[in-house]
This record gives C-alpha cells, structure tokens and sequence, in this order.
C-alpha cells in the first residue's frame, strides 16, 4: 500500500498499481476501445482509403494516449516501458543502430517463418491485401506525408503499445518470473498478429512472429525500446517504398 501511495496521483492510480482486476480491465478496454473507434468510422466499402488510413492512425494516437494515461495515473515516466528521452553520445548512438539492425534483421526472419508456416498450412498462401495503401501509388507527397505518419504512429506507437506497454503491464499482472515474461511475450504476440486483420490469415500469423520476435529482443535488450522504434521504422520503410514504387 506506501509503495501505491507514493508514486499514484489518485484513486484510480492506487487500483491499477494495487487491485488485478483495474490492470486487466485497463488492458482489455484500450483495444477495445480502439477497435470500437475503428468498427464505428471505418468505411465499409473501402472506397475512400486515405480516409480509412487516417482512421487507423488515429486509433493508434488513442491507443499511446491511453499508454500515457495509465502512466500519469500511476505516477510513472515513460521510463517504465523502457522509452527513455535523453540524446545518446556518439558511442551509444553507434551502438543502438548497430543493435537496431540485428533486431531488424530478427524481426523479418520472424516475419519469414510465419510465411513459411502458411505454405505449409494452405499450400498456396493468400498474399495480404494491402489495398488500403493504393492511395500510395506515383504520389510522392503522400509517400513524404504517409512516412511521417507512419514513424510516428506505427513505427513508435506500436511498439509503445505492443511491446513496452502490454508486455510491462502483462508481466506485472502474471508475475515477472521467466514464464511470467514468456506469457507477456506470446500475448503481445498475439494480439499483434490480429491487429494486422486487414493483411489476411497470412498478415495476422506472419506478424505474429514478427511480433514474438520483437517482443524477445525487448525483453533480450532490457527493455531499450528505442532500438526497436528504429528496427520498426527500417521495415515500415521498405513496406511503404514498395508500395509507392509497385505504381511507378
């Protein structure tokens, strides 16, 4: 209880510091809500796809405001899920690239193995559709536009989401024994690959694996969530340039 009340700012902080039941409600309520967002202003019909790209960054932007929320509650800096704001020497800097690479690296082997696993499940596997982004095609502005908002709100926000704040939060939840952080991984796993509905059953297992391997290298890194922004943005790059070029 002192632990509680000296870093929570209310009430509410102490139950999600304190009561099991305010964590896992804080957990479930912040996809969905997410969701309930996406489902409600969604366009069916898919015509107007920037439009429907706009919806699904700013359900992201709701998503790290509720990050930011229960921090704030809590009485914790982003320091907590390992998003630490302070400029690196040249030597650190150096050194995060380096790592942000082999993560990078990582991750698409992940992503590999989650293809290879659907080919041998389906036979032929169904590609992704990736429709959502035709709006890409021979517009260099948007490419410029989709690329700002895609570092910010995919490339940092997933990963605050996915990997610093649901698996901090789970961990804490189940205890931060090995299974316990073996648990987080392989939900913040799961829940990733389903967040990538849109991608099709190959999209959802193949960043399901992407995700499990971001989510080990996060716990392998101690948690130095800033190399795993930059692993993110390196594949958001490459998406995004394929997409643009794949109309040129």
């Amino acid at each position: 209880m002192d632990k509680a009340d000296k870093h929570a700012t209310s009430k509410l902080g102490t139950l999600l510091v304190e009561n099991r039941m305010a964590k896992i409600l804080e957990l479930v309520l912040v996809f969905v809500l997410a969701t309930s967002f996406i489902l409600l202003f969604l366009e069916k019909n898919g015509e107007n796809l920037l439009r429907n790209q706009f919806v699904l960054w700013l359900a992201n932007v709701f998503m790290l405001l509720w990050v930011w929320a229960g921090l704030k509650l809590r009485g914790e800096d982003c320091g907590h899920l390992g998003l630490y704001f302070k400029i690196p020497t040249a030597k650190e800097a150096l050194i995060n690239v380096g790592l942000s690479l082999v993560v990078f690296v990582l991750a698409m082997l992940g992503f590999v193995i989650g293809s290879i696993i659907m080919a041998n499940i389906t036979g032929i596997p169904e590609p992704s559709d990736m429709s959502a982004y035709d709006y890409l095609k021979d517009n260099i502005g948007l490419l410029l536009l989709s690329l700002l908002g895609i570092y910010i709100v995919s490339s940092f926000g997933e990963e605050v989401v996915y990997r610093g704040f649901l698996i901090t939060r789970i961990t804490e939840l189940v205890g931060n024994t090995k299974w316990g952080r073996v648990i987080a991984v392989l939900i913040s796993a799961v829940i990733f690959g389903f967040a990538h509905y849109g991608w099709g059953p190959m999209g959802i297992v193949q960043t399901f694996f992407m995700g499990l391997a971001l989510g080990i290298c996060y716990l392998w890194l101690k948690r130095k969530l800033w190399i795993l922004i930059l692993a993110h943005a390196y594949m958001d790059t490459i998406l995004i340039l394929q997409l643009y070029f794949s109309g040129s």
